[in-house]
């Protein structure tokens, strides 16, 4: 027997009847839903991938902003 990972979203109205039609033929078995991250993760992933500035001071993160 083979395992499939399928993808639906259940916003859609053919999302919505293929998910009803799997479930009346008794071929799933649990629904996973995506693990959201949270905030914290989410500020260590920018701080990694460099979409963070630090600045030593407020002045000069207003002379960097232009104002």
């Amino acid at each position: 027997m083979a395992t499939y990972t399928i993808t639906l979203n259940e916003r859609t109205a053919s999302g919505k009847a293929l998910m009803s039609y799997l479930q009346a033929l008794g071929v799933i078995i649990e629904k996973i839903s995506p693990k959201t991250k949270s905030s914290y993760r989410r500020s260590q992933e920018d701080k990694l991938a460099g979409r963070v500035e630090t600045f030593s001071s407020s002045e000069e993160m207003f002379q960097s902003l232009g104002i």
